[in-house]
Order: C-alpha cells, then sequence, then structure tokens
C-alpha cells in the first residue's frame, strides 16, 4: 500500500483550494483500508476510519449547508445521529464507544456523501462572511486527518498479524549530541496574535513571567528511553506522580506503546526500532518519570512557546516553522528526528508539558454550538506543543495547545526536557 500521492503544502492557497485539498487528502488516507480495517473500533479513545471520513462531513453540513445554504436538504436525516461527536447543543448521539458497531452505512455510502457535500460547499467558499468558519472547518478535518492515521494504527496493533496501513520502510534518524536553548526569564507574551488562523484555546495573547530555564534542543530517544528502561524506571516507585504509579500497576506498563523487545509498531507494520529516533507513544505519567530518572523536568507550556518563537518576547511567531517531515509533505508519517543543527520542535512528535489545559486570562468561548469545540475540554488533561510527523503542517505554530489525559499514549507523543539554570 503506497503513500498517499496527495502531499502538497496548500495553507499559501485560496480558502476554496485549501479546502478541495483538505477533503481530498482525508480521502487518500483511507483509500488504502478495507471496508473491515474502516470499522474497526479498538478502544473508546479511538474512532473507526469511516467514521472520520463521516464525521467531518457532517461538520460541514451542519455548520455551514444546513445553516447558511439555502433549500439545502439534510443527505440523511438519521445520520447526525450517527456522526456527531460531542456537541451537545446538536442533540443526542451514538455513544462513542459504539462507533465500531456502525457496520452501515458502507464506506462507499460514507464516501458519496462526502463528494455530495464537497461540491455543496462551492457556493459558500467565496462568501466573507462564512470564511472564519470555513477555516474552523478546514482546520476540524485536518485534526480527524491525524486522529484517523493514530486510530487505524492502535486497531492494526491489535491484529497479530501485524499489517500496516503504508509500505516501506521509516527513514532512519540521525545521532545527535544534545545541547540546552537558554532563556534568561522575564515577560513573555504567549498565545497567539491577530495574523492568520487559530483556535479559541490559543488566545488571548498575553503576558507571564519566566525565571531562567534551558529547553533541550533535540528530543528524548529510543536510545534513552531503553536506558531508562534497563535501569528499572518502570520498577521505581520514586520516581512516578502517585497516580502514575497507580497507572503503571494495575495496567503492568513496562515500555511505551507498540514497543516489542526491539521492534516497535509503526504504520508500515513491526519494524526494527531506531535507536536515535525520538521515542513516542509515552503517556504524561510515562514523560515525567523519565525527566525525573535523568535529573531534569518537563517544561512548562510557556517555555517551550517562548523557545519556539525564539523571543525577545515582542517578536512574533512563526508560521513557517523549519524542518519536520508532516503529513502534508513528502516522507513516511513516522518521527524521524531532525537535522543536525536543528531543533525539531514540529514534525516529529507532540511534546508533553507540565502545563494543566487551562483557559487563558479573558478566554471566552465563541457561542452557539463551535462553543464546544474546546473550552469545555478544560479540565484534568495536559498541554502538549509542537506537532507531530502525523499532523499537517498548517497546524504547526507555537500558539498551538494539544491537550490529553495523563495515561493517555495512542497519538504521537514524546518529551523534550528542560530545567533550571
Amino acid at each position: 500500500m503506497a503513500e498517499p500521492k496527495l502531499r502538497t503544502r496548500p495553507q499559501d492557497a485560496s480558502l476554496a483550494a485549501r479546502f478541495q485539498a483538505t477533503r481530498a487528502l482525508t480521502e487518500a488516507l483511507a483509500a488504502p483500508l478495507s471496508e473491515s480495517d474502516a470499522t474497526i473500533q479498538s478502544m473508546e479513545d479511538a474512532s473507526p476510519a469511516k467514521w472520520h471520513l463521516a464525521h467531518v462531513t457532517w461538520f460541514w453540513e451542519t455548520f455551514l449547508l444546513r445553516d447558511h445554504l439555502d433549500g439545502y436538504e439534510l443527505h440523511d436525516e438519521k445520520w447526525p445521529f450517527l456522526f456527531n461527536s460531542y456537541y451537545e447543543t446538536e442533540g443526542e448521539r451514538i455513544a462513542r464507544d459504539s462507533r465500531g458497531m456502525l457496520s452501515r452505512p458502507t464506506v462507499g455510502e460514507i464516501l458519496a456523501w462526502r463528494h455530495h457535500v464537497t461540491e455543496a460547499m462551492g457556493p459558500l467558499l467565496d462568501r466573507e462572511d462564512l470564511a472564519p468558519l470555513i477555516e474552523l472547518g478546514i482546520a476540524h478535518e485536518q485534526q480527524h486527518q491525524e486522529l484517523l492515521q493514530t486510530d487505524i494504527k492502535h486497531a492494526l496493533f491489535q491484529n497479530p498479524l501485524g499489517p500496516g496501513m503504508w509500505d516501506g520502510t521509516p527513514v532512519k534518524a540521525e545521532a545527535r549530541d544534545r545541547d540546552w536553548l537558554e532563556h534568561p526569564g522575564g515577560i513573555a507574551l504567549i498565545g497567539h496574535g491577530d495574523n492568520g488562523f487559530a483556535f479559541d484555546c490559543e488566545g488571548p495573547r498575553h503576558r507571564v513571567l519566566l525565571e531562567p530555564f534551558a529547553l533541550a534542543d533535540t528530543l528524548v530517544t529510543n536510545a534513552e528511553w531503553d536506558a531508562f528502561v534497563a535501569d528499572g524506571g518502570y520498577r521505581d516507585h520514586s520516581l512516578w506522580l502517585s497516580d502514575g504509579w497507580c497507572w503503571v500497576q494495575d495496567n503492568g506498563v513496562a515500555a511505551p506503546l507498540y514497543w516489542r523487545d526491539d521492534q516497535h509498531f509503526t504504520l508500515q507494520g513491526w519494524q526494527a526500532r531506531d535507536p536515535h529516533a525520538p521515542v513516542t507513544h509515552i503517556s504524561y505519567y510515562e514523560a515525567d518519570a523519565f525527566a525525573q530518572w535523568v535529573g531534569a523536568r518537563l517544561p512548562t507550556e510557556f517555555e517551550w512557546e517562548a523557545i519556539a518563537r525564539g523571543q525577545h518576547a515582542e517578536q512574533a511567531p512563526s508560521h513557517d516553522p523549519a524542518g519536520g517531515n508532516q503529513l502534508d509533505e513528502a516522507g513516511p508519517v513516522h518521527p524521524s528526528g531532525g537535522a543536525k543543527g536543528s531543533s525539531d520542535l514540529f514534525g516529529d512528535c507532540w511534546q508533553f508539558t507540565r502545563s494543566a489545559y487551562l483557559p487563558y486570562p479573558r478566554f471566552q468561548p465563541a457561542e452557539g454550538a463551535v462553543g464546544e469545540y474546546n473550552g469545555k475540554f478544560m479540565s484534568g488533561q495536559f498541554v502538549l506543543k509542537g506537532a507531530s510527523c502525523a499532523t499537517p503542517r498548517a497546524h504547526s505554530r507555537s500558539s498551538y495547545r494539544n491537550f490529553f489525559y495523563p495515561h493517555q499514549r495512542w497519538q504521537f507523543t514524546g518529551l523534550r526536557l528542560a530545567k533550571d539554570i
């Protein structure tokens, strides 16, 4: 199964072109999957691939076509119950852990619906009053492109045959020495400004006081994690948060997700583990324990963002981060580590911070159903920064705030160390 051929960077194109490219890439990502592949659900946190194909289409149909295109009729009045995710404003929906029971509609029926909705969107794409909502819809579908891959990876991992989604062997990473990027502290501007799209949780921009610190210029690697395992890191309670230690014991955790002996499971199936590649598929608990073991700590989201901006606080954030093998560029969907001399902030893995996912000062969610997008999840989760190899490049920005619960690790999650100076 070859990698998807649509590997372009449409973020600088017109809104209509980016909409079309996003819709096409989602379908290209799902194209190698069989009907059975696309239907299975391996756990409650994950969703079937065909549900992702349908849910993003439900989003367009519900928030754009239904509400803004005169005379538009829903493709099927029963389908919103199947493909609404968590929008209470939009009514009842199927239980999340039952999405894998939806043998109908078929993938073919969902693709036909997708094409119908994509075509119907045409008259709305040039309306300036709808541009912010269309931008949100594009970003929403791009998020599900990443989830489609991580969810099917978890599902294929359950198969004793170890099938991959793509052909080929991941590119080997270069060995790199670690250096430290020092920051003198002071007042830092945090959050997104007014230059381009951002999710509501990325703002408002505000000031944060930082103490002097240093951030590692490399991600923690598989070889370093092997040393942690060999040294008994998963057996030493003194390294772990109390909840983390309970999680390790209750679940028999002894290595990152997808590790087996000297191999790990990838979207290309089982592969030899590259010692120099960034470690991925770890939880917050594991990241924190490793940092304790090595005598460092996790950065705060504000420290990470300050380094990523290259600040001096008044500098604008970069919207064209260097490096990375991101989803909509050439290369396999697999973390490979940055080249020597780079800091690989974007494009390999989401990096845990020690910051709780909380609203910024003066944060106000949008009115209506779209206001449910982020704000109501600001409880019990931690912020991750950067972007992974499965993340579309348009989501690589210093203000971006991903978030997960501390036990979750089926995403391309890793860590970058920090220390006080």
